[in-house]
């Protein structure tokens, strides 16, 4: 709580509390409350008692120790692509995604008054999403850890010409005048979030389409990629997402992240990823959980 700003450390202290009493209940996210991925939790599982956690790392480790039920993490933007570190922090974590959730985001300025401002304090990605509307208005993009931890300082700095960037939510925990919505300069900017916790959903419990999201790793050989997922093509299994990253320094193989359309069990599924198991090494399964948003 230390490194929050005081308002922000305040409402930690009563949401760690809360979460304390009721850890079946509580949901873990990263950054100060006001944030985006606390706006998720309360969007995605609207009965929660959100915990708010300094890091990725500590929101992931209140779920396996037991101080929360789940965690919401981002794991990819329509603007910016994959979360940095998530492809790696999931699999290591040994937790399940249970549930995804799809989030418009949009930026507000905010502020002891209603201006006029001189400087605008956020995370460095909202500020460059921001930057024509802060260039017409001569306000000076001053960066900061995150988005609500940026409201919280403006509330705590006390001067009526400092701005912050951050999600709505933010400007009512800390009492902040709601002076202009939607400043983003492109609005068609959703984050994806994913639920998270200690055991794997009954698949049973799936009553519409399901996605499943796995590992895998193939040898750095020719058409090693392609025989590794030719029986996706075959069994007509939609794969719609499919990202590389390298694990260690050796280059020597790559490690994918992919998500299918289909769970475990189904036969086309079942056969796919037989097949992929004769290409591929390393093969994990983090999570089958209902489709929220369609592909395509």
């Amino acid at each position: 709580m230390a490194s929050y700003p005081a308002p922000a450390a305040r409402l930690v202290a009563e949401m760690t509390k809360a979460a304390a009493a009721d850890p079946g209940r509580a949901v873990a996210f990263q950054g100060a409350p006001g944030a985006n991925s606390h706006r998720a939790a309360l969007e995605a599982l609207p009965h929660c008692l959100p915990l708010p956690c300094f890091s990725f790392e500590d929101a992931l480790e209140a779920v396996k120790d037991g101080r929360a039920g789940q965690a919401i993490i981002p794991i990819e933007n329509s603007q910016h692509g994959r979360v940095a570190d998530i492809h790696f922090l999931l699999p290591e974590s040994g937790l399940s995604i249970v549930g995804e959730h799809f989030m418009p985001i949009h930026a507000c300025l905010m502020g002891l008054g209603s201006g006029p401002f001189t400087s605008a304090y956020s995370h460095p990605q909202a500020l460059g999403q921001s930057r024509h509307y802060l260039r017409e208005r001569g306000i000076v993009p001053m960066s900061y850890a995150d988005t609500a931890g940026a409201a919280a300082y403006v509330a705590e700095l006390g001067d009526p010409a400092a701005a912050a960037i951050a999600p709505r939510i933010a400007a009512e925990l800390y009492d902040l005048t709601l002076v202009e919505e939607n400043i983003e300069d492109a609005h068609d900017n959703m984050t994806r979030f994913v639920m998270l916790a200690r055991e794997p959903l009954d698949l049973s419990t799936i009553t519409g389409t399901a996605i499943t999201t796995f590992i895998f790793e193939v040898r750095n050989i020719p058409a090693a990629l392609y025989k590794a997922l030719g029986g996706f093509a075959t069994n007509g299994v939609n794969m719609t997402k499919l990202e590389s990253y390298q694990r260690g320094a050796s280059f020597a193989a790559t490690a994918f992240f992919a998500d299918i359309v289909g769970a475990p069990g189904e036969p086309a599924v079942d056969r796919a990823m037989e097949e992929l198991g004769f290409f591929a090494k390393d093969l994990r399964i983090l999570g089958t959980y209902p489709l929220e948003r369609a592909r395509g």
